[in-house]
């Protein structure tokens, strides 16, 4: 079932297949839910899974000239309400991640557990500010230029190739982003809070998995976050850049499976 709600007046698309329990997945920085099909074809064998267009990306509307993580995350609750939906299983990936932990900050009771694939919860350094006030300069002077050299680095090195095909599709989706919706979450992302007290005191369950070569996430640093909640697990790969879920897309779907099959017994 595809659909759609108004959350300030503005369209949010999201999909719902399968039964049962509720997978919700999120989606990063320049892509859209369609990012999650494979996933999702899978998950929904057992569970009902939930994809949503985040503010801005996919067929969703853009709010205004910043969406900060809160704002996307009320969205992402005004659809879980339209569904009726009181409890799940919330996995985000890279931005997706940052919705989700301020999903969790605020709605915490709605969550079984809360993965974060190839995300963290520390705020934006004083250096990663500026990067994004650069990369703002950009998008407003060549958005396709921005969106031609920012996904391929988003893989390991030695994997471009390998995913040339998968990289191209996302040029062709993340293109027709526009640029007033990729700056507005360039300006959230650097807006956005730290995170890490959630961790400590949170009640469900954590999901980490992380990319040795990840070049967008300090990974030891995330890695360290991962001993802080009360109960999480961790998947570390080899050879894996920020995308998991094409890079290593088996071993990253066995470990959602996992993790699910545990929060919801």
């Amino acid at each position: 079932m595809t659909g759609h709600i108004l959350y300030r007046n503005k369209k949010i698309c999201y999909h719902a297949s399968g039964e049962g329990k509720v997978i919700v997945l999120l989606h990063g920085f320049l892509e859209q839910m369609s990012m999650w099909n494979y996933f999702s074809k899978k998950l929904s064998e057992k569970y009902t899974v939930v994809t949503i267009d985040l503010p801005g990306f996919g067929k969703s509307e853009c709010l205004g000239p910043v969406h900060l993580m809160e704002e996307m995350a009320s969205a992402v609750n005004k659809v879980l309400i339209h569904l009726n939906i009181r409890k799940c299983l919330l996995v985000g990936h890279s931005m997706g991640g940052y919705v989700s932990l301020a999903f969790a900050a605020m709605f915490s009771g709605k969550l079984k557990g809360l993965g974060l694939f190839h995300s963290h919860a520390l705020a934006d350094t004083a250096e990663a500010k500026v990067n994004r006030d650069r990369a703002i300069d950009v998008v407003r002077s060549d958005h396709g230029a921005f969106i031609f050299n920012f996904i391929p680095a988003l893989f390991a090195s030695e994997n471009v190739e390998k995913f040339s095909k998968e990289i191209h599709r996302m040029h062709r989706d993340a293109i027709s982003t526009s640029p007033e919706a990729i700056v507005a979450a360039l300006e959230g992302m650097k807006y956005r809070t730290d995170k890490i007290d959630l961790l400590i005191r949170a009640s469900f369950p954590f999901l980490f998995i992380l990319g040795k070569k990840d070049s967008r996430i300090p990974f030891e640093k995330t890695l360290a976050q991962a001993a802080l909640p009360a109960t999480s697990e961790v998947l570390v790969l080899d050879n894996v850049g920020h995308m998991g879920f094409l890079e290593a897309r088996e071993i990253t779907l066995k470990a959602v499976e996992g993790f699910a099959s545990k929060v919801f017994m």
